[in-house]
Formats: structure tokens, sequence, C-alpha cells
């Protein structure tokens, strides 16, 4: 009888430890699964956002995220020549500022973006119909509810545009629509409207400026971002793998190093158990491996007889650790999900 078979009946003579050893090791694999599911599920859900937004370039005045870096100025010159390139479908400016509402009982903040340029905006309209004038709005689904507005009511609005301590006038604007916005946070509630009414609400403060400008390219992405370089050089064009490749070194370090800590620890855990083990198994068959150099079994049979023993429980416990991981529905859910993290408008 070869080395795999012998172990194979070892395993079934001890039911139990054989259990204990396969069910150990599968708990570990699925946790090691889990975790990678978890450092892996953010980009890719971040990756499917991009892609479902049709926008495949941006372009920013630094290589900073947008509200963290200047912002783009110029964007009614810079948007003409982007028209001008062929390997530049459409474009997109958007300019992101804080916004404050009144409301009964108290304020509600939120973000207020305006937008400029001959590609589709960048939120789906749910109800009502889409901005096409100065001082009308489209706000998301959970604002609405919170303020209990419709399409044709009105609200007031305070900007925050450059500091937090400016004192904007408020201003009346209508809501044409209530839709829905594909880079809000889960508790960020957002309003948007043409870049027009948004520098009126910033009481004409850099009106021409903007923090980034979304561009769909006409089919070759790198080919467009090349054509932006080389007309603009002073502003940083980047394609969407770019970007995420970006956000990966940067944003989602710190659940890099979550899913590293845990992936330790699970790695040790797992050699740990599987020493334990077959110490306890040597230890148990001390008699049996002396019976069996006594019949003429060599060492390294007998080495080959526990290597292939464990080699059994880690390879079981490893093809049950795939089913068990992938039926955790908490990991399973947060690596379908889409996920923003921070503010990253892109």
């Amino acid at each position: 009888m070869n080395a795999l078979g012998f172990a194979w009946r070892s395993l079934v003579r001890q039911p139990a430890r054989a259990l204990l050893g396969i069910a150990g090791v599968a708990a570990v694999g699925a946790l090691l699964l889990d975790m990678l599911l978890l450092s892996q599920g953010l980009i890719v859900s971040m990756r499917d956002l991009l892609e479902r937004t049709g926008y495949d370039a941006r372009i920013t005045a630094t290589e900073a995220l947008p509200r963290n870096g200047p912002p783009i100025q110029d964007v009614t010159t810079l948007l003409s020549q982007l028209a001008a390139l062929p390997s530049v479908r459409a474009a997109l400016a958007v300019r992101y500022v804080d916004g404050r509402i009144d409301a009964p009982g108290a304020p509600i903040d939120v973000s207020f973006e305006g937008v400029r340029g001959n590609a589709p905006l960048p939120w789906t309209v749910l109800r009502g119909r889409d901005v096409q004038g100065p001082n009308e709005v489209v706000v998301d689904e959970g604002l609405a509810m919170t303020l209990g507005t419709h399409p044709g009511a009105t609200i007031t609005l305070r900007a925050s545009c450059r500091a937090d301590t400016e004192a904007l006038p408020p201003v009346t604007v209508r809501v044409a629509g209530v839709g829905e916005f594909p880079f809000d946070l889960s508790d960020e509630q957002t309003v948007g409207a043409t870049l027009d009414t948004v520098a009126a609400a910033c009481g004409g403060n850099a009106p021409d400026d903007a923090d980034v400008v979304l561009v769909r390219s006409a089919g070759d992405t790198d080919k467009a971002v090349a054509d932006i370089t080389k007309v603009r050089s002073d502003l940083q064009a980047m394609t969407n793998a770019q970007v995420l490749g970006r956000i990966q070194q940067t944003g989602f370090t710190y659940f890099r190093q979550i899913s590293t800590v845990l992936t330790t620890v699970t790695l040790s855990f797992a050699l740990l158990l599987i020493t334990v083990l077959l110490t306890v198994s040597v230890n148990q068959r001390l008699g049996e491996i002396a019976a069996l150099r006594a019949l003429g079994f060599s060492r390294r049979r007998v080495v080959a007889d526990v290597f292939c023993e464990s080699a059994l429980i880690v390879g079981i416990g490893g093809l049950l650790s795939l089913p068990l991981g992938g039926a955790n529905p908490v990991i399973s859910e947060f690596s379908t999900t889409t996920v923003c993290v921070g503010e990253v408008e892109l």
C-alpha cells in the first residue's frame, strides 16, 4: 500500500481527530479567502463604478484628489480646447463646494456640485426633469426625503466655497428633479446644478473654476490623455487605470493594513493548528510507528505517511474553505457593493 492510501486509512481510523483538523483548516482557509475579498473588493467595486459612469479619463490641476488641490481655472477655454481634439468625444467640468440648506429644525449640510460641458450629467434623474437653466437643482433621494421636497419646490441654500468662515448670502433655488448620484457616500447628501448656479451661490467667486474635468475618449484612452497633455501640459490628465493605481497606493492604505494584519494572524493560527495536530498525532502513534518500523517500514516511509496525512487534512480543509469563505454574507456583500472611501470624486 502506498503512503497516500495508508495515510487515508489512518485518518479514517480516528475520525474525531481528522474532522477536527479538517474543520480547523477549513475555518482558517475561509478567513484567508475573506481577507483576499476584503483587500481586492474595494478596487474591483471602484473599477466597476468608473466603468458604469462612462468616463474613462479625468483632468485635475495637480495629482491631488478633487477638493484637496488647487482648482482648474478658465474651464471654458479648456472645454473648447478639448472639443477640438479628435481623440476626445465629450468633457464635463465639475466643481464641488460645501453647502447648507435651511430646513425646519436644523440646517442640513450638503455637497453642492456644479457642472458644465457637452457630456451627459453625472447623475440620473429619478423624478421630475434635469436642470435646464440657472437657479435649478437636482437633489438626491435621501435629501428629498429628509426635506420632504419634490420637483417644483424651492429650497434655500448657503454655499461655502473657499473657507468655512466666509459668510455668503443665501440663495433660493428650485428643485427640478430628484436624482441618483453615483459617487455619493452612504451618509452624504448632494445637490447638483450647473456651474453658473454654483458660481452664483458662491457670490460670483471664481465663476470659471472647476475641481475636475471628466473626459470620454473617442476610443483610445491613452491617446486622449496624451493629446490632452500636449495641449495643456500644466494640468494632470489620467486614465481610470492610473486613477485606480493611485487610489490603491494611497486611498486604501488603511484597508490594506487591516487586511495584512488579519492575514498574518490567520496564517500564524493555521501554522500553529497544523503543527499541534501533527505533534499530537505523532505522539499518539509512537507505538504504531515502532510497530511499523519493526515490520520493515523505513524511516523515510514513516515520514511520508505523516506528510501524506497532513496533506490530506490541509487539502480537504482547503477545498471546504472555498464555499465557506464565499458564503460569508458580510464579506460577499461588501466585496460586491460599490465603495467610495473619503472624498474620492472621480
